[in-house]
């Protein structure tokens, strides 16, 4: 039973219910999602019902399972007995979950609203004091003879049914620990790690960045370092670093404070690297990810080196400081994609492929599923929550109009498809390892992109879109794989002391000019930027599944344009299977293997490619 502060729910998943919807100016009407569906408050009659039911099913559960789930078997006779047990744990999972997620997505809505920072806190304390009381089940299972389980699955199809879900469990056997050292775990996670992810949420929220005169929050203030204007995103830069620099020290204990925390844990359990708990969550070999990152690695003077070069040119640098990164190419068309048009976009692309996949993205506007708007303490960045199966997924955004939005647009509604299609599974296996997470929603972002490359003749309108989309994928693959080698170090570095701002620093702008290379200039502050990146606070070494999604989209798409047949029908059997599934059998029927090196090469050729038709667009130019 994971606790409320488990990464699965804390998903950057986003906000509380206010205004049916928010005018924003030139976008038309942004929405704001509807929470009834879980609950219509934090004070409803159901959810305070729920919060008793939680507690009387979990002493419940308690009393009638704990220490008898071997006699269950029965001599491997009583599959039927065991399942029904596991149905029952399923259930009980629901009914957490649901609390959970709407715990969270009513705080991230304003996490500087004190009433919602007490919500968050009272909610969290009392669920993870009741799923203290259910930490033995997953142990004891692990305990029961394999043996007379593998021959109960074979002899009980109600049992086969959970065979998914009893081997990944079966994976953590290795680094479980006697029961009352896992329930302190589990209990003091809400004043450990959870408590210092809460108090980085709401420190990063409350920050305010002044320029020109005006205080901004985070994304606002980031939204201007993608300005046409030089000086804007300059002053844009300067007040992040201020910020930063001001609340550094804080920054540093809470990646200090977390990173031992980490450490403690993986040497209780006998982890070695430190990566590898991510890895067995992910159910991915290391082997795996080092081939990915090596790959990506050695191809950073061919993609981001030479893109970067190349834009320089473009603006009439001889260098780029690191503000100009993501500006705007000078002929861009700045003007904003009103809402109703980047929905259009993004539901037409998708029909284009299938169109039972725009029916279910479609659901997401029509049923408000999604929270758009940015406002003061709103969660910054975008994402998608799967909530429970029971209910369906939310979807967060911070629309401002830009083409990026819109193709993040696309990208969260890519993992809230493929959440709405795993459902099925139920919810001891609808959730997806990250690496797959990623899958559907770059996907869609492809498919988003592909649709309006088609539809673009004009040669410079072609180029803008081009380069955009080399950025984003340069920022999904390098960027995320420069991140991981930055995490790894600050870990690794860790286990030998605690790290000085300025330590961690250098180890930043380290890892940013091996990726990004010396058309870059890196000024004064941007040592700090490390400290608002959130996944390394709330998911250690999340960030290499995005890189594993985009390679693996890149090599997927490949397929899809070689117009292989039941290619539409074979991808959405791989959505729906969920968590049921290794990535090697998911992959399997598109010929694609995600151990081999070329696999991995074959995703960033799509890159390449990219880059190579711009360079030729330049030549034919000159």
């Amino acid at each position: 039973m994971k606790s409320a502060t488990d990464p699965r729910f804390h998903v950057r998943a986003a906000a509380g219910q206010t205004a049916a919807c928010h005018a924003a100016a030139n976008l038309g009407e942004l929405p704001e999602w509807n929470l009834d569906d879980l609950y219509e408050g934090p004070d409803s009659a159901q959810f305070k019902a729920d919060m008793d039911k939680a507690a009387s099913e979990a002493a419940r559960f308690a009393s009638q399972y704990q220490g008898k789930l071997d006699t269950l078997l029965d001599g491997g006779k009583g599959g039927d007995a065991v399942s029904a047990v596991i149905k029952d744990y399923e259930g009980l999972s629901d009914l957490f979950g649901r609390i959970g997620s709407y715990m969270m997505l009513y705080y991230v809505g304003n996490t500087t609203d004190p009433k919602r920072q007490k919500f968050y806190g009272d909610v969290s304390q009392k669920l993870t004091a009741i799923t203290t009381g259910l930490v033995f089940f997953e142990l004891e299972f692990n305990r029961l003879e394999e043996e007379a389980l593998d021959k109960a699955m074979k002899t009980s199809a109600a049992l086969a049914h959970y065979r998914p879900w009893i081997d990944d469990l079966r994976k953590e056997k290795p680094y479980q620990l006697e029961d009352r050292v896992e329930q302190l775990f589990h209990e003091k996670s809400v004043t450990a790690a959870g408590a210092w992810n809460r108090l980085f949420d709401e420190t990063l929220a409350a920050l305010k960045f002044t320029v020109n005169g005006e205080e901004l929050t985070l994304e606002p203030t980031l939204n201007l370092l993608l300005l046409k204007d030089r000086v804007k995103r300059e002053k844009a830069s300067d007040a992040l670093a201020l910020a930063f620099a001001k609340n550094i020290s804080l920054f540093t204990t809470i990646t200090n404070t977390l990173a031992k925390d980490k450490e403690i844990s993986d040497r209780w359990r006998g982890f070695k690297d430190v990566a590898e708990a991510r890895h067995l969550s992910n159910r991915v070999e290391g082997p795996v990810v080092d081939a990915l990152v090596s790959a990506v690695r050695e191809s950073y003077p061919k993609l981001s080196h030479r893109y970067y070069a190349m834009k320089a040119k473009w603006l009439g640098l001889d260098k780029m400081m690191h503000w100009d990164r993501n500006a705007p190419l000078p002929d861009q068309d700045d003007s904003k994609v009103p809402w109703d048009t980047a929905r259009a976009m993004v539901l037409d692309a998708y029909a284009g492929f299938a169109p039972e996949m725009a029916d279910i993205a479609r659901r997401f506007f029509d049923e408000r599923w999604i929270d758009a708007p940015v406002r003061p303490g709103k969660s910054s960045g975008a994402f998608a929550h799967p909530t429970v199966p029971s209910a369906h997924p939310y979807v967060m955004l911070n629309y401002q109009g830009k083409t990026r939005d819109v193709m993040t647009l696309a990208h969260e509604l890519g993992h809230g498809v493929h959440q709405v299609l795993a459902a099925k599974q139920g919810p001891l296996m609808a959730s997806t390892p990250l690496t797959l997470a990623e899958t559907a929603s770059v996907f869609g972002e492809m498919l988003t992109f592909r649709s309006l490359l088609k539809q673009t003749t004009d040669p410079a309108k072609r180029k803008v879109l081009l380069a955009g989309k080399v950025e984003d994928m340069l920022n999904t693959v390098v960027r995320q794989i420069a991140f991981y080698s930055f995490e790894r170090e600050v870990h690794e570095s860790r286990r030998d002391g605690e790290l000085t701002a300025d330590q961690i620093g250098e180890l930043w702008i380290n890892s940013q000019k091996e990726a990004l290379g010396d058309a870059i200039e890196f000024g004064p502050g941007y040592e700090t930027f490390w400290a608002y990146i959130p996944h390394f606070i709330h998911s250690p070494f999340y960030v290499y599944a995005y890189a594993f999604g985009d390679c693996l989209v890149n090599s997927l798409y490949a397929r899809y344009l070689e117009a292989e047949e039941g290619f539409q029908q074979k991808y959405f059997e791989m959505l729906k299977a969920g968590g049921t599934k290794h990535h090697s059998e998911l992959l399997k029927p598109f010929g694609l293997d995600a151990t081999d090196p070329a696999f991995w090469h074959k995703g960033l050729a799509m890159i390449e490619g990219f880059i190579d038709e711009l360079e030729n667009m330049e030549a034919a130019a000159s």
